[in-house]
This record gives C-alpha cells, structure tokens and sequence, in this order.
C-alpha cells in the first residue's frame, strides 16, 4: 500500500496499546462519529455531523479531534452484501478517509460497515425509541459506535 493512503485491519496494525480512536459513519447527508479506548476495547456514540458543506463538516471533526486527541481514526467502509464489486458509496468513504488523513496527519483504517445502520437503528428501536424521528437523530453516531467497536473487536482477536 503507498505511504499516506489509509490503511485496512491487519496483523501489521501498529496502535499504542492504549489511547482514544475515533470512528465515522461517512454519509453523503450525515456523518456519524463515535469514541473508543483501545484499552478497553469500548466505543460509544458521540455526535451526528449533519452540516452542508464539506468545510464545516471538516471544521466540526477538528474540534472533536482537538477535544478527543485520537491516535487513530476509524472509517467504515460499505461493501456488498455478497462481497463482490464495489458499493456505490465506497470511492466516497475512500475519498473522505484520505481527506482525514491528509488534514489530520492521523493513521486512518478502516473497517467493515455491512448492515451498520440497520443494526443501529434495530438497536435504537429495540432500546425503546419508536419515534423514527428521534432515531434518525441518533442513527448515525450509534451506526459509527458499531463499526468501531467492529474495529475494537478485530484488533482485540488480532492480538490475542
């Protein structure tokens, strides 16, 4: 893989044994954001970025970065339910994690988002919001939870 272009989960992975990683749920309306410890191996939601332009959204996940101080950052990339070919908005997740990557200077991986947003919002209704209104608010930082502790859960096998 070329130097500077986001990397996917290996054995190779080098992270600190502890620190804080941020994970998104890239949307072309919405970008969910989620935290979690490396440490632990937990991740939370934190926030829903529904800003129009992409400087805003950019301008927003700088300060979660400047609040958090990440040693990583995680981005979930869609792929086909049957695995082959490619997603429709997988060159956009692409192209975001790059954008990340070239603005933050932070490791950016990525990891499986399959079925993410769906599981988030079973989750959420399950959790006792029926209001589809008040769940789409959550929907995407919960999606985000999911794909990093996907992540959390991989790296934890990886180095068990």
């Amino acid at each position: 893989m070329p130097e500077g272009t986001p990397a996917t989960i290996t054995s190779t992975l080098c992270l600190p044994p502890r620190g804080c990683l941020l994970g998104f749920d890239f949307g072309l309306a919405r970008i969910g954001v989620a935290t979690g410890e490396i440490e632990t191996g937990l991740a939370s939601p934190l926030a829903t970025i529904a800003l129009e332009s992409s400087a805003a959204r950019f301008d927003a996940i700088a300060r979660l970065i400047e609040e958090w101080q990440p040693v990583a950052l995680i981005v979930g990339l869609p792929r086909p339910l049957d695995g082959e070919g490619e997603h429709a908005l997988e060159p956009h997740c692409r192209r975001f994690a790059n954008q990340l990557h070239g603005r933050t200077h932070l490791p950016v991986h990525f990891a499986d988002e399959r079925l993410s947003s769906v599981e988030a919002d079973y989750s959420l209704r399950d959790a006792g919001m029926r209001n589809w209104q008040a769940r789409k608010k959550k929907l995407d930082a919960v999606a985000a939870q999911l794909i990093l502790q996907h992540f959390l859960d991989t790296l934890r096998h990886a180095t068990s």
